[in-house]
């Protein structure tokens, strides 16, 4: 019997060589959860045995137990990059081709795949409680989770309608010098600064949301005198290439004439003046601007400033980036200004973690001695908060593992050298028998 004894002592130390070894070699790897040896001793009595003089059998491995205890944290420049401090696994979910179902990880090394998907390394999608415009939580329980992908764009492009600005042209300018011998008037050529006094440029959008530049070029047509205290400014207004007109000919471009009294009030025009002549890269018809000067545009004696450009066009939202909150709520934002809360990082906890069946590549599947999952939001009672931009490493400790491994491989030389010592009893046997 003490052949099987010792045989059963080297089974049970080379079992936690095992683990160790198994220990060690993910020490570096992110989200990895340690696990020890449990023993316990073989006893084999009867009701007739003398409990004085039982001896043991050997030992047996009861269990390879995980410990789920917390890892130290590497710091991440990634947005996806996020760790659990506390209790807590994110749940991730495989692809249905493959057939692979919910799963847990505390690896919270997220990318985007292909499709726009939040993925681990392995492919499995991240699951997030859906959300409304304001960030609140509209469905929970593990079959109301939802994979997180980022949208590319966000809300629908607005036409420019109307553009409203208001300024001070200064009453000091003069009127540029290079008359038009022809007409008597002022040539006024957008490529010669020296035909205009000042110019704006406002950004409007066509029907289909492209940014488009409106130009508007200001020339003072006429100074106050003692028969007129009056000034007039002209105004060029021009989309790219295209001169934009005040009047219905859109062949015949008119500019738009700026009428200010002698206190530097604008008196003329009181109201938005009706722009034709944009023609947008494959539109079909013109598009119409409303161009106003409200009621703070003025010509004073101060250098010429834009105190306000407004206008009602919008630009479809191109994706921008994602962040992820403590409170586990991501949010994605848009080159036009939109944010959009996309989600609610769910996070799972089991009332024996021990019972968690191991899949590999950091991740857990529930199981019959785990129990159920029981879901919460980030911070919630009972379940851990989240910390972006860090990643959860290994929870091994290198030193206390070699610790572990010189004794069970002084556990191993025992056992051996036990059943070295059975061996030679039996062979004195053998030898005396013969």
């Amino acid at each position: 019997m003490s052949f099987f004894t010792s045989l059963s002592g080297l089974q049970a130390a080379q079992t936690d060589m095992s683990t160790i070894s198994h220990n060690l070699a993910n020490v570096s790897t992110n989200g990895f959860k340690k696990s020890t040896t449990q023993f316990a001793d073989v006893i084999a009595s009867s009701a007739n045995s003398d409990p004085s003089k039982m001896v043991g059998s050997g030992t047996v491995v009861k269990s390879v137990r995980q410990q789920f205890s917390q890892g130290g944290f590497t710091q991440s420049s990634s947005a996806l990059d996020v760790a659990i401090t506390g209790d807590g696994f994110f749940i991730v979910k495989g692809d249905e081709k493959t057939g692979n179902g919910v799963a847990y990880t505390r690896n919270g090394s997220f990318l985007v795949n292909a499709d726009r998907y939040v993925v681990d390394a392995q492919g499995n999608k991240l699951q997030v409680y859906p959300v409304d415009g304001s960030g609140a939580v509209v469905a929970t329980g593990i079959g109301s989770t939802v994979s997180l992908r980022l949208p590319q764009t966000s809300g629908t492009a607005q036409a420019t309608e109307t553009v409203d600005l208001s300024l001070n042209l200064n009453s000091n300018s003069s009127i540029p010098a290079e008359a038009d011998q022809f007409s008597g008037g002022y040539a006024f050529d957008r490529f010669n600064p020296s035909t205009y006094n000042q110019s704006t440029q406002t950004t409007i959008y066509d029907a289909n949301g492209n940014a488009q530049t409106l130009t508007n070029y200001y020339v003072r047509t006429s100074a106050p005198s003692s028969s007129d205290p009056t000034s007039k400014w002209t105004v060029y207004s021009f989309v790219g290439d295209q001169q934009l007109s005040a009047g219905t000919d859109p062949d015949n471009p008119q500019p738009l004439e700026l009428t200010f009294d002698a206190t530097g009030k604008l008196s003329s025009p009181t109201g938005a003046t009706t722009f034709q002549g944009f023609l947008s890269p494959g539109a079909t018809s013109e598009q119409v601007i409303s161009l106003g000067f409200d009621g703070q545009t003025t010509q004073v004696a101060s250098p010429f400033s834009v105190n306000s450009a407004r206008q009602d066009g919008s630009a479809v939202g191109q994706f921008e980036g994602v962040t992820i909150g403590e409170d586990g709520t991501v949010t994605a934002s848009f080159s036009n200004g939109d944010t959009q809360a996309l989600g609610k990082v769910v996070l799972a906890n089991f009332d024996n973690t021990g019972g968690l069946r191991q899949l590999g590549n950091s991740t857990w599947a529930a199981s019959g001695l785990s129990g159920d999952p029981r879901l919460g939001e980030p911070g919630a009672n009972g379940f851990g908060s989240l910390m972006t931009g860090a990643i959860e490493r290994s929870n091994v400790d290198i030193t206390e593992e070699l610790v572990n491994l010189i004794a069970a491989q002084r556990n191993f030389q025992a056992n051996a050298k036990a059943l070295d010592t059975a061996s030679q009893i039996s062979q004195t046997i053998f030898n005396i028998r013969s």
